[in-house]
């Protein structure tokens, strides 16, 4: 019988997160676990308030999370999930509090929550990061249409993706694969997604290292 496995798929705004895992779940037969979509009953007050209410809307963000977390560790079959709860608090969170938009008391606390309870998480097998720029991140952005993701800023994806380069250097609860989402389109090239395919079997393989070559290409 095969070994259950936990894959995380992490990045930015834009870069192809859902889809990487709709597609990976499809040609792996797994179950795939979307970013939860949640009443935050503290986010009309945010957007009105954002340095009085940052700390309630990221508990709560943080705690629902982790029960998803929970769920999916209770699956029987492989998993593949949209976006972890390590971004929440150590991309989104921690980037409120560097824009100052919650103080630094909050901070601490909110942080001493989310190691605590980090602590108890078993870990993915795998973290998948999808690493693009910010052009790239904006063409996507642009291409889908989301009316609430039309003021994102430049500014905003650059210091995210800063964010995201950082907590992965630190990252060292399992391997990660980074992916060149720059230069890969699994959806209009089937043989881009053969490759990630391949490059995340050999990380759960145990392989050390995993290169992107000549094999990253544009073509069919």
């Amino acid at each position: 019988m095969q070994q259950k496995k936990f894959i995380a798929v992490a990045g930015n705004i834009g870069v192809g997160k859902s889809t990487l895992v709709q597609l990976l779940s499809e040609r792996l037969g797994w179950e795939p676990f979307y970013e939860p979509v949640a009443e935050n009953p503290y986010l009309a007050d945010f957007y009105q308030d954002m340095r009085a209410w940052a700390f309630h809307s990221q508990v709560f963000f943080l705690s629902h999370r982790l029960r998803i977390h929970h769920r999916l560790m209770q699956h029987p079959t492989s998993v593949v999930q949209d976006r972890s709860v390590y971004e929440d608090a150590e991309v989104f969170a921690r980037n409120l509090y560097l824009q100052g938009h919650m103080s630094a008391r909050d901070w601490e606390t909110y942080w001493g929550l989310y190691e605590a309870l980090v602590t108890f998480l078993p870990p993915p097998d795998l973290v998948v990061y999808l690493r693009a720029s910010v052009d790239t991140l904006q063409a996507r952005i642009a291409r889908r249409g989301r009316e609430y993701e039309r003021d994102i800023s430049p500014e905003y994806l650059a210091q995210l993706n800063e964010l995201y380069e950082a907590w992965l250097q630190r990252f060292t609860l399992c391997p990660v694969l980074t992916v060149p989402a720059d230069d890969l389109d699994y959806v209009a090239h089937p043989r881009h997604l053969d490759l990630i395919v391949g490059k995340i079997q050999e990380k759960l393989a145990g392989k050390e290292e995993v290169v992107w070559g000549e094999e990253v290409g544009h073509g069919e």
